[in-house]
C-alpha cells in the first residue's frame, strides 16, 4: 500500500509537518502550534469547558472560521491540544535497565503529564494515538518491553493496560483533589472524614467486611495516594511478569 492510499486527517498532517498549507486558497496567517497554544491557554485558565472555536479565535484575534483551516472540528482541536500538552515521554528504556523499571517509569510519566495539565483527563479519547507526542509515548512504552518475548499484540495490550491504569488513577486523584478544594480541605482530610462517615453509617447494618476494617491496624502513609498508585501498578507488573516468564520458558 502506497502513502497515497492512506488517508490522514488534515490536522494530523499539519501536526506532523506533512502539510504546510493547502494547495488552493489564501496563505495561512497562523501556525497550528499557535492555535494549540491559544487553546491550551484557555483550558489552563478557565477549564476545558471554556474551550471553543470562537474563544480560541478571539484569543488569536482572528475570525472563528479561519480556525477551520487548521482543525476541522472542535474535537480535533481538543485532541491535538491534549497531545501538545502531554509533551514528550520520559527517556526510553536504557541499555542497562530492565523492562519492569522502564515500564514503571513510563507509567509514572503518564501520571505526571496529567497532573501538570489536569484538564487533559476531560478530553474524550477519540481513538488510538495519532499526534506526534502520542505516537512517541507509544514508541517508548513498546521499547520498555523490548526483548521480553511477548508477542506484538501482547506488547500493545500491555501498553494499553498500563496507560489505562495511569489515566484512571490520575483522573481519580485529580477529581478527589478538586472535591477537597471545594470543601476547603486537603485530600487527606477528605479521606479521614470519609472513613469517619462510613464508620457511622455501617454501625447498625450487616457490613461485616467493612466493620472488620475498623478493627485492624492500617499502616499510615504520608503519601497515601501515591502508595496506592504504586500498589496497583506493582500488581499489574506482577501479572505481566508471569506472562514474560512463561514466554521465556517456552
Amino acid at each position: 500500500m502506497s502513502d497515497s492510499d492512506v488517508d490522514l486527517p488534515e490536522s494530523i498532517e499539519l501536526a506532523w509537518g506533512l502539510r504546510e498549507r493547502p494547495g488552493k486558497g489564501p496563505k495561512r496567517s497562523l501556525t497550528l502550534e499557535q492555535v494549540l497554544a491559544a487553546g491550551i491557554k484557555v483550558a489552563e485558565a478557565d477549564g476545558l469547558a471554556a474551550v471553543s472555536m470562537s474563544r480560541v479565535a478571539s484569543e488569536l484575534g482572528v475570525a472563528t472560521m479561519s480556525l477551520y483551516r487548521y482543525v476541522p472540528a472542535k474535537l480535533d482541536l481538543l485532541e491535538l491540544m491534549a497531545d501538545a500538552a502531554y509533551g514528550a515521554p520520559p527517556e526510553p528504556r536504557r541499555p542497562d535497565e530492565g523492562w519492569r523499571p522502564a515500564l514503571a517509569r513510563w507509567a509514572a510519566g503518564n501520571i505526571e503529564a496529567i497532573r501538570r495539565h489536569p484538564w487533559i483527563r476531560h478530553v474524550p479519547v477519540g481513538g488510538p494515538p495519532m499526534g506526534p507526542n502520542g505516537v512517541r509515548w507509544l514508541e517508548h512504552g513498546l521499547a520498555a518491553l523490548r526483548g521480553t518475548g511477548l508477542r506484538a499484540d501482547e506488547r500493545v495490550s500491555t501498553v494499553l493496560l498500563v496507560s489505562g491504569y495511569a489515566r484512571n488513577w490520575a483522573t481519580l486523584t485529580a477529581d478527589l483533589a478538586e472535591a477537597a478544594a471545594r470543601a476547603g480541605q486537603s485530600p487527606e482530610e477528605l479521606g479521614v472524614r470519609y472513613w469517619q462517615q462510613l464508620e457511622r453509617l455501617t454501625r447498625g447494618g450487616s457490613y461485616p467486611e467493612i466493620r472488620q476494617l475498623f478493627t485492624e491496624e492500617i499502616v499510615e502513609d504520608t503519601e497515601e495516594f501515591d502508595a496506592e498508585w504504586r500498589f496497583g501498578l506493582d500488581r499489574l507488573l506482577d501479572g505481566i511478569e508471569v506472562l514474560v516468564q512463561a514466554r521465556s520458558a517456552a
